[in-house]
């Protein structure tokens, strides 16, 4: 539906319901613990977390199949709360914009305050919402699906999706994005790469953001870069600010290039 005061279009999420109309359960293979007296609680979890995740995985094969039939580019970005996603790329937008059509989806536990933030670009914008059924932190390849029905692909060289703000459950769901970006703050501290390894692990390109804060942080710069690449060697880091827009011209320069490889634009 249409929120009446914002041309964001607004899709409520009803959580993970596939076939059997089970959610996603919130507990993750590598972390289950279960006390005496739950005899093959613990082999039953793990086999419905995986069996949630194949579904997830053939559905983002489909839609990856879709993007690349439509030519378009997506980008699953991901990070904590507060890291500085939304006014990131508003920026990354503008920069890229009109040179490259670019669309959104956003996702959030509720409110459309950073879609009606991104629809201020210019950009058609859509808003999953997943609060009215249980309030996932991640998006899934199913709620992709839903979202791109209300969009025209043929007129999108770049969608961007910016997740739900979280370092875990959105790291393992695949949907369908050509690449996976995750955006750190410089506030957030040096040990989130070492705490939350598999988002790290996962994604093939890291923003550390507001690095016009590092002269009021105790923070080595170089410490978080390291923290990074013991986690994931060789992964390209983007130290910026959206505040200033410092750095931001090499990341959107980096960034329109592989958009360009994929829809074979010079």
């Amino acid at each position: 539906m249409l929120h009446p005061e914002s041309p964001v279009r607004i899709f409520y999420h009803k959580g993970h319901s596939h076939g059997g109309g089970h959610h996603h359960p919130h507990d993750h293979p590598h972390d289950h613990d279960h006390g005496p007296g739950e005899p093959g609680a613990k082999t039953r979890q793990v086999q419905v977390v995986r069996n949630v995740l194949d579904v997830n995985n053939q559905m983002a094969a489909r839609l990856r199949q879709t993007f690349a039939e439509q030519g378009v580019f997506v980008i699953n970005v991901m990070s904590s709360p507060g890291s500085g996603k939304t006014t990131t790329l508003i920026r990354v937008l503008g920069a890229l914009m009109p040179a490259l059509r670019c669309g959104v989806i956003v996702g959030d536990i509720c409110s459309t305050h950073d879609a009606d933030k991104l629809a201020s670009s210019g950009a058609p914008v859509i808003q999953i919402n997943t609060d009215a059924f249980g309030g996932d932190c991640h998006l899934a390849a199913h709620v992709i699906d839903t979202a791109v029905a209300g969009m025209n692909l043929a007129d999108l060289d770049l969608l961007v999706v910016e997740n739900i703000g979280n370092l875990v459950c959105p790291a393992e769901f695949d949907i369908g994005e050509d690449l996976r970006l995750v955006m750190l703050s410089v506030t957030e501290g040096e040990d989130k790469p070492i705490k939350y390894p598999l988002m790290f692990r996962v994604c093939e390109a890291a923003l550390i953001n507001k690095i016009d804060l590092l002269p009021y942080l105790d923070l080595d710069l170089d410490a978080v870069n390291s923290a990074i690449h013991q986690v994931h060697p060789d992964i390209p880091l983007f130290p910026i600010s959206a505040k200033t827009g410092e750095g931001l011209d090499v990341f959107c320069d980096w960034l329109a290039a592989r958009v360009r490889e994929k829809i074979g634009t010079g």
